[in-house]
């Protein structure tokens, strides 16, 4: 590629080109002056006539230095010849049709500069859904998709970094003379409940009473003790079955306690 489509001058020789997508047959069509159905694609292609040449096309990316540029290139598929070229500039250039996905209207530039709105439309849905996918990622490369506000785009389509600002040191140190106070409420602190004195059994404690009923005022029930353990229970019943056989036989306990 020596010569610019464009200028129709030979680029720089410190030219890089980059071919993005290619797709070896489409149709291209004469499009009705701007109206209501200009980008509907059912009226390019009722008429026979307005289908004026099948043709190859090409999305050529070429960076001088710097400086990016995107082309649609419609050539000769036998020939490769050139068509016509349509610079990507903007998204405008290139515009859906409104009742189908695989027409799209391309703004090209031909021989003396002359500018015309062409339809283009591709025989396959994943040719025309892979050309739309190109131009978008060409969008956003050369930052024409940037939000408003956002930093402009570079020469090669890189956004602009953005400037840091620098960070403000604080400095927390203690002046001369200046103190620490800290204050630690009791809010949320339990006091340990001492236990109840005088509970029977091994070690075991009565339960408290909870808070606000009578054993708790101090004037109500009593606190009782645990029940007696079983060992204790037979301990009893041994020494109640003892005295009441010593007393059948008219003996007392003795003074001594002989009989317990």
């Amino acid at each position: 590629m020596d010569i610019n489509p464009l200028t129709s001058q030979p680029w720089p020789s410190n030219t890089l080109h980059r071919i993005l997508h290619i797709t070896p047959k489409v149709h291209i069509y004469l499009i009705p002056p701007a109206g209501p159905g200009s980008l509907t694609a059912r009226s390019w292609t009722l008429n026979p006539a307005d289908h004026i040449f099948t043709a190859r096309l090409r999305i050529l990316e070429s960076a001088v230095g710097e400086s990016l540029s995107l082309t649609i290139l419609l050539e000769d598929p036998s020939t490769g010849a050139l068509f016509a070229a349509a610079p990507y500039t903007s998204p405008a250039a290139v515009t859906q049709a409104t009742d189908s996905s695989r027409f799209f209207a391309v703004r090209v530039v031909g021989e003396g500069g002359r500018r015309a709105t062409l339809g283009v439309g591709f025989e396959e849905r994943s040719e025309a859904f892979d050309f739309g996918v190109v131009l978008q990622d060409a969008r956003r490369g050369m930052g024409m998709d940037a939000p408003a506000g956002a930093p402009a785009a570079g020469a090669r389509g890189r956004r602009a970094p953005k400037k840091e600002e620098p960070e403000v040191k604080r400095d927390f140190r203690l002046k001369e003379g200046e103190t620490i106070t800290v204050s630690i409420g009791g809010k949320g602190k339990r006091e340990a409940e001492p236990a109840a004195e005088g509970a029977a059994g091994g070690g075991l404690f009565a339960i408290a009473p909870p808070p606000g009923s009578a054993g708790a005022s101090g004037g109500g029930m009593p606190v009782l003790a645990p029940p007696p353990s079983a060992a204790q229970v037979r301990a009893g019943r041994r020494e109640g079955g003892a005295k009441s056989a010593a007393e059948e036989l008219g003996f007392d306990d003795g003074e001594f306690g002989e009989f317990q």
